[in-house]
């Protein structure tokens, strides 16, 4: 659980969560203003780590494999404190990984009619849809969405991808999913609700802005390495940077 601000809606994300599949939950809270920290140590939760700093969306996800990685882990899912996302789908997530069907899996809100119904502003639903059907184009992907923050891997896919060359903020997102689609793994899909609502994590529109154009440039890049035109680190599986298992990360509890 990539953590920020999550004290109000982190009780109702874990009541959720299937404990007769899920062997352990990880926090990283990303220094946040709230008590996030204490509630998720007064629920319970086996592993809660926090920065020392704030390191953005994508630091914190490297902070959340790692730890995961350093565990023993071999299906690792991201889910959204926010409850945002229910946990009540992790099943439908894990087993085709587990059973070796995709090493990826993601929640989309688009398959079906969730996003709207679940009250995704207009403007991020266009702006949605726009970007996936240009990213499909230039990545020669047929998903519905790359947006989505609901997502499970496989062991194998956070050893293998160069996640360090990814960014700290919200394109890491994108980035990973890039890297995924140029090492040629197959990506699955679960049709996934959403909710929106005030205590729900979401990003403003100037960051939206800047979002949409890092996605558009992670996108031009991965058909620039395709084509062999370009060589960037994002896409560099034997120099690029993997994230580091060895180092130790302190819990706190």
């Amino acid at each position: 659980m990539p953590a920020y601000n999550a004290a109000q809606t982190l009780e109702k994300t874990l009541r959720e969560v299937p404990k007769e599949i899920v062997d352990e939950v990880i926090l990283v809270d990303d220094q946040s203003r709230d008590n996030t920290v204490e509630e998720a140590r007064r629920l319970g939760i086996e592993v809660v780590i926090r920065h020392p700093v704030n390191r953005g969306y994508g630091g914190n996800q490297k902070t959340c494999y790692k730890a995961a990685l350093q565990r023993g882990a071999d299906v690792v899912v991201m889910l959204h404190p926010d409850y945002q996302y229910t946990p009540l789908l992790i099943e439908a997530m894990v087993y085709p990984i587990a059973n070796g069907l995709f090493p990826v899996m993601l929640g989309s809100r688009i398959l079906g009619k969730g996003a709207l119904k679940g009250g995704m502003p207009l403007y991020k639903y266009i702006a949605n849809r726009a970007l996936t059907f240009s990213q499909n184009l230039l990545m020669g992907q047929k998903l519905a969405e790359y947006h989505t923050g609901y997502r499970a891997f496989s062991r194998e896919i956070l050893e293998t991808c160069p996640l360090e060359e990814n960014s700290d903020d919200f394109v890491f997102d994108n980035q990973m999913l890039a890297q995924i689609a140029y090492a040629g793994y197959t990506i699955g899909e679960v049709t996934c609700p959403t909710k929106y609502f005030p205590e729900a994590s979401s990003i403003n529109f100037r960051r939206s802005v800047k979002y949409g154009l890092g996605v558009l440039r992670t996108a031009l890049l991965f058909a620039l390495n395709k084509a062999d035109i370009v060589h960037t680190p994002l896409f560099d599986f034997e120099k690029g940077r993997k994230l580091d298992t060895d180092t130790p990360i302190p819990s706190l509890s």
